[in-house]
């Protein structure tokens, strides 16, 4: 978590934009954005410098390249540690005609980094405000890479204009529930075919850094975390820049943040090429079916981009890999033949283990559609007999477009650092919805099959020693595993055999299975009342006509 001293910094920053003419919350993300680049670019050099007088060799890598550009002006005065301190007018016209075609021109390095900074433009009207960014993104102190990730992130939450291009950002506690649920291991090959800052996979990586220490310290698993194991695709740009630099402050060298029209364009390249999809895909709309892609025809034939993009995720997964995909509603009980056809494969031919129902009021103030969590395995040989469901009805926070906390800070989200009480799960529904999946066999059997690449066979089992998520699974009594299946459909979490969902025509709604229990009410004879009403009425009567008598005797 950062401070508040360090937000209210930011919170300077954000100001100073408004204050300077530039109040789309997307352009000041963006023009931060360059700026941290060029302050992690110097930071890079002078890490290559030091190392290089160290070792009394020459630099590996220069990423100022000694002499001038085109315009006669010094690399060397390009870096942030010197335009920095330059006067306001002349750091502009430096930044301005130097440092930004100069960063245009990185994209040669084949860094995810640099091929995004190929378009940048520098957007910043004044010198004055240049100069005041500058001094104030100096002025905070970020050494770490917690730091900088936590830094980020809270700038990536100020974007109120977000969802209005169905760009709104997922809530993160409901990113950890997805990445605790799926439990990435450290031979996964994570993919968001839609996404955006990259949320999924910056909390992938960061629970791949807590459940496996080791991934950093190992050459293989090392190289394959940097430069190998995440990817993302989206098709605007400004996306792709700050979902790079989003992974970049979270400590990932070279993501694979590619544009990429997912529903547009064929797959021949990428199909089956993943373990595991984390995503929260934009459902808002439908496409020409000669703008779809025909592969994804080929699963599902539909305008509906909530449908094709199920039909993409399973597309991309190989045999094994496993999705944890957010979904409106009526994916689950749609009634058209797409819609039909898609969750009889998601039942039939695949294996589908969870559905987790999520209240209306998730996305709010973005949106307030309904929507659920989908939990399933790509085998094309079926697999499903049973399916969980969980109906959570609060997430911590309060269903309105203030979305205010109903917990302290200590008792929010999936893993909360202080256990809730029975009274506090009824705010806060996350850590159930965990741990009430850690006890099913299914879970179970997915920690201990994990695809493993070829060039990392044999560290897998080393791997998974370490990586229970938290050892919860490990401590539930034998004799809770299963308890899943024998809970009532009264209940918050229940299991639904295969043969009851063939039945109900492959629904998927959880209010199809879900039993309401209605208490019975000992209702009085409407004689009885109406009895009772005319002998108050007497009543009420009679004490008039005594209160008449009174007053005429006085």
């Amino acid at each position: 978590m950062i401070s508040g001293e360090i937000k209210s910094q930011i919170d300077r920053i954000w100001d100073a934009f408004w204050s300077g003419g530039i109040s789309n919350p997307l352009e000041v993300i963006e023009q931060i954005t360059y700026l941290l680049f060029l302050k992690r670019l110097d930071e890079l050099h002078t890490l290559e410098e030091n190392k290089a007088n160290r070792t009394k060799k020459l630099m590996e890598r220069r990423i100022f390249p000694e002499g001038k550009d085109a315009k006669e002006r010094d690399y060397d005065e390009m870096r942030w540690s010197r335009f920095k301190h330059v006067a306001a007018a002349e750091m502009y016209e430096l930044v301005n005609d130097h440092v930004f075609p100069f960063l245009r021109s990185l994209g040669g390095d084949g860094s995810t980094y640099a091929h995004h900074m190929k378009d940048a433009r520098f957007t910043i009207p004044t010198p004055a405000l240049l100069s005041k960014v500058v001094d104030l993104l100096d002025g905070i102190v970020m050494d770490d890479r917690d730091t900088k990730g936590d830094l980020y992130e809270y700038m990536l939450g100020k974007i109120a204009s977000a969802g209005q291009n169905g760009q709104f950002r997922t809530p993160r506690h409901i990113i950890q529930l997805m990445v605790e649920l799926t439990a990435p291991t450290a031979g996964d090959v994570i993919c968001d075919p839609a996404s955006g800052t990259c949320g999924f996979l910056v909390m992938a990586n960061e629970y791949l850094r807590s459940h496996y220490p080791e991934i950093l310290r190992d050459t293989k698993l090392k190289d394959h975390f940097h430069h190998r194991m995440f990817h993302g695709f989206d098709f605007d740009n400004t996306m792709l820049r700050i979902g790079s630099m989003n992974m970049l402050l979270h400590g990932v060298e070279n993501p694979d943040i590619r544009y990429k029209d997912s529903l547009a364009q064929e797959h021949a390249g990428d199909e089956g090429a993943y373990t595991l999809i984390l995503a929260n895909p934009p459902f808002a709309g439908s496409l020409d079916y000669e703008n779809t892609a025909k592969d994804l025809l080929e699963i599902v034939k539909t305008k509906k981009t909530e449908l094709l993009f199920l039909a993409l995720f399973l597309r991309l997964l190989k045999t094994g890999g496993r999705a944890a995909v957010i979904v409106p509603d009526g994916v689950l009980f749609g009634s058209s033949k797409a819609h039909k056809e898609l969750r009889k494969a998601l039942v039939e031919e695949q294996k589908l283990d969870g559905v987790i129902s999520l209240p209306s009021g998730v996305f709010k103030p973005y949106a307030g559609v309904s929507t659920a969590i989908l939990l399933f395995t790509k085998t094309d040989s079926g697999g499903t007999d049973f399916v969980w469901f969980y109906d959570v009805k609060a997430d911590g926070l309060s269903l309105d477009d203030k979305r205010s906390p109903l917990l302290p800070d200590d008792k929010q989200g999936v893993v909360p650092v202080t256990p809730l009480t029975d009274e506090e799960h009824f705010k806060n529904n996350l850590p159930d919805v965990l741990r009430r999946w850690r006890s099913l066999p299914m879970a179970e059997r997915s920690r201990s099959h994990r695809n493993t690449p070829s060039s990392l066979s044999g560290v897998e089992g080393t791997v998974n020693e370490a990586g229970d998520s938290g050892g919860v699974l490990a401590s539930t009594p034998l004799s809770q595993r299963s308890s899943e299946y024998d809970r009532p459909r009264t209940a918050q979490s229940f299991c639904v055999p295969k043969v009851d969902i063939v039945a109900q025509g492959y629904d998927l709604s959880l209010n199809r299975y879900k039993e309401v229990v209605h208490e019975e009410v000992d209702h009085r004879a409407p004689k009885d009342i109406i009895a009772d009403l005319a002998r108050l009425e007497a009543e009420i009567q009679q004490g008039m006509k005594e209160l008449e008598g009174l007053l005429t005797s006085v």
